[in-house]
């Protein structure tokens, strides 16, 4: 099949999240398993600077009347086949410095819609032929940046050829893509698409509504969300519409990229290590301490967070349970950014005990390693949580997860119950109730297993073994696709 994924960012050129880990890693599965895939992406700084060998397409013009470009090149990675990328010229949208998304004050960028709409409106176009060398049979679109294409294709003149199908995956509903009214009128969509079957959502344009209306297929990153999502609870107003198409969603388990995340070959660690050679995470730890201004102190439990900084996150609760934490002789350390308050809360915490507690705001690849690598336990206690990938993380780096049990943190983690133990398939350690309670008998569950440790070598190697490969998710989008098409 010629398929075409089409995201806002990719790893390893632009990264805010799991999206990006997750675009990256697909195509690459997806060919090895022998489809025929390309990207596109939208021409930010980085995008043109990482994708090698660009040359123009062709010329086409937004629905509102801007000019842009289409160039192809691909993209080289590691230990398999370069991998084909188109990226849209369009320097007076896209080449803007930092986030992709907001400006230096946090700000979503003013004119996002018509910045994500030509997204959408260029996977079309590559549909209807404007690679006279190459079309896809199919349109992967991720997320609500890529959601208009789906509705570019619904309302494309076919007349001669063949229709090309589609697929939206919702990776986080929360985050939907709402623009006011007007922005329909730029869109360059007919005007019946502005109603309740539609685009229209509360007298506004919903990017995201477009994707799960008038895609062939829907997908999510998790079997849990997938059923979450169609419930008032989550659903995010969406709920119904989600119900209705319940026949055409389906939950796929995201995955690890293990040519990027692999303890036993990650350039980014002090020492190497594997579930039967384990030594090395020791050293992990201690160059892990001695880099954060930590105490090294090998016997002291090490709790990390990697996340952006949001209440979704449940970063309230990890917040409120810090003095139990470091009262029980552990330590703890984050890496993020995000909203002003918890980043200054966390920041005081650190002044306060700097032995003990490490705070990192930004994003840093490396460091990401170095606290899984280093680490015991990875922190995952969202309020709600599509797949996550941290978790994931850390089960592959044997930090064992404390998370909330929903969705996909639902699907991939076993607590450490005595039964799940003796059956030898516990893996972490899991709380149902959202709560501070919830959260902290979790933690002294996890510092209890800590203090046996022949029994925590035994969950930690399990959780190391956890298959999470892109081959078995690859092979579930495949049977996807062929339904599309069908």
């Amino acid at each position: 099949m010629r398929i075409l994924q089409v995201s806002a960012e990719i790893f390893p050129l632009l990264k805010t999240g799991g999206l990006a880990d997750i675009a990256g890693a697909l195509p690459l599965a997806l060919a090895a398993a022998g489809e025929e895939v390309r990207v596109l992406l939208p021409g930010f700084p980085a995008i043109l600077a990482g994708v090698k060998g660009l040359a123009p397409v062709a010329a086409f013009t937004a629905p509102w009347g801007e000019p842009a470009r289409l160039l192809k090149g691909h993209l080289a990675t590691a230990g398999a086949p370069d991998l084909p990328t188109y990226v849209i010229e369009a320097p007076s949208l896209y080449d803007r410095p930092g986030n992709p998304y907001e400006d230096a004050n946090r700000q979503p960028y003013g004119d996002n819609h018509r910045r994500f709409a030509l997204l959408g409106w260029a996977a079309a176009r590559l549909a209807q032929g404007l690679d006279p060398e190459w079309a896809p049979e199919l349109v992967h679109a991720h997320d609500w940046h890529a959601a208009l294409a789906p509705a570019y294709l619904a309302f494309a003149d076919w007349t001669g050829r063949q229709r090309v199908r589609s697929l939206y995956t919702i990776h986080n509903l929360a985050y939907q893509g709402v623009f006011p009214p007007w922005t329909f009128t730029e869109l360059g969509l007919p005007h019946q698409a502005f109603q309740v079957n539609g685009l229209e959502y509360h007298g506004q344009v919903s990017f995201m509504k477009a994707g799960l209306f008038y895609a062939d297929r829907l997908s999510t990153v998790s079997p849990t969300y997938a059923g979450e999502i169609q419930t008032p609870e989550q659903g995010f107003g969406l709920d119904g519409l989600l119900r209705s198409r319940s026949y055409t969603l389906h939950g796929i388990l995201n995955a690890v990229d293990d040519a990027v995340w692999n303890p036993a070959a990650d350039p980014l660690l002090a020492a190497p290590y594997d579930v039967r050679r384990p030594g090395g995470k020791t050293a992990c730890k201690a160059a892990l301490q001695q880099k954060l201004g930590l105490a090294v102190a090998p016997d002291a439990p090490l709790f990390v967070i990697v996340s952006r900084l949001t209440e979704q996150k449940g970063l309230p609760l990890v917040l409120d349970g810090l003095d139990a934490l470091l009262a029980q002789g552990g330590q703890f350390a984050l890496l993020g950014s995000g909203d002003a308050w918890l980043q200054d809360a966390f920041r005081r915490r650190a002044a306060d005990a700097p032995e003990s507690v490490s705070v990192t705001i930004g994003y840093d690849e490396p460091l990401a390693h170095q606290l899984f690598g280093g680490s015991d336990v990875t922190l995952v206690p969202s309020l709600f949580e599509p797949c996550g990938l941290t978790q994931m993380y850390g089960l592959r780096y044997g930090s064992l997860p404390l998370v909330h049990r929903v969705g996909g943190l639902a699907d991939t983690v076993v607590d450490c119950t005595l039964e799940d133990m003796a059956a030898g398939t516990a893996t972490g350690f899991t709380f149902d109730e959202f709560s501070g309670e919830g959260y902290q008998r979790a933690m002294r569950r996890a510092f209890a297993l800590y203090a046996r440790p022949a029994d925590w070598r035994r969950v930690r190697a399990t959780a190391m073994r956890r298959p999470a490969d892109w081959g078995t998710a690859a092979a579930r989008y495949i049977e996807v696709y062929k339904w599309a098409l069908g």
